[in-house]
């Protein structure tokens, strides 16, 4: 297995340019930012994990611009959104952003996308939660369209647009890789359609298996399966190996900087035994 680390990065702990060498410095290969563009005070959206939202999700630096910084200080390490909220974005301007990094980078980009699940912060970019999925697949469909081909166009329900121009193309051919995020039906039908890995959050490892084998009767064998924001007690990481998960993004969090590097210590020493 391969190993990565998910995290929001916020303007209260370690900062970009501080992580991305240090996740090198212990063998790490990926790291994964989570988006949220706000949150709203008057929230009716229930967090999914319980309790109360953490401060977190709404300090979040933009991940496109913490990616770019991280990706001027390492050499080998992946840059990915974990998730990008497709829902909440245009796809032009995203399409740019995101073909921009992967050239910056070298082609490290990595594009992990999901329909979110704060409604109050959809509507306040003119998003209708109910239509969400159509939107984001949309969306994504047309920065493909945007990504391969020298004269995009795209006319759909919500996304529409006559040949243009637009560059940079993304360094990686003939896109970056997509991890989508979500466990539905209709999120293995976009694994299917154009994902290049399924990307669970907050499965329990005891039920992963049986998620992946409905996964798979969807897309196939080809979609590789990368654990979001993953736990790292030994027993997870057995069933993770057990099961032939390409990586595992462990779950760190967001804290100043010599405590994150403490905990980074911590995370390696248990990857280094499924090395």
């Amino acid at each position: 297995m391969k190993f990565g680390v998910s995290t929001f990065l916020t303007d209260e702990g370690i900062g970009p340019t501080e992580l991305g060498p240090a996740l090198e410095q212990r063998g790490f290969d990926a790291l994964f930012l989570a988006e949220h563009t706000h949150i709203p005070v008057d929230r009716q959206s229930p967090y999914p994990s319980g309790g109360e939202l953490p401060r977190m999700y709404y300090r979040t630096l933009d991940p496109f611009v913490a990616l770019a910084a991280v990706a001027a200080v390492t050499r080998d390490l992946l840059l990915g959104t974990g998730i990008a909220l497709v829902v909440q974005r245009d796809p032009i301007i995203t399409a740019k952003e995101f073909a921009s990094l992967d050239l910056i980078s070298g082609g490290r980009a990595v594009f992990g996308a999901g329909a979110g699940w704060n409604r109050e912060e959809m509507r306040n970019h003119g998003t209708d939660p109910g239509s969400r999925g159509r939107l984001m697949d949309e969306r994504i469909r047309a920065m493909i369209e945007l990504w391969t081909k020298d004269e995009a166009e795209f006319h759909g329900e919500f996304v529409d647009f006559d040949p243009v121009f637009c560059w940079p193309k993304p360094v990686q051919r003939p896109h970056p890789p997509i991890y989508v995020g979500g466990g539905s039906e209709r999120t293995f039908a976009r694994v299917a359609e154009y994902g290049t890995a399924w990307m669970p959050s907050r499965v329990p490892p005891k039920e992963l298996g049986e998620r992946i084998d409905r996964m798979r009767q969807t897309a196939g064998d080809r979609p590789s399966v990368v654990v979001y924001a993953a736990p790292h007690y030994r027993e997870a990481l057995d069933i993770y190996a057990q099961l032939g998960v390409e990586r595992v993004l462990f779950y760190l969090p967001t804290l100043p900087q010599n405590e994150t590097l403490h905990h980074l210590d911590d995370l390696a020493q248990t990857a280094s035994a499924y090395r």
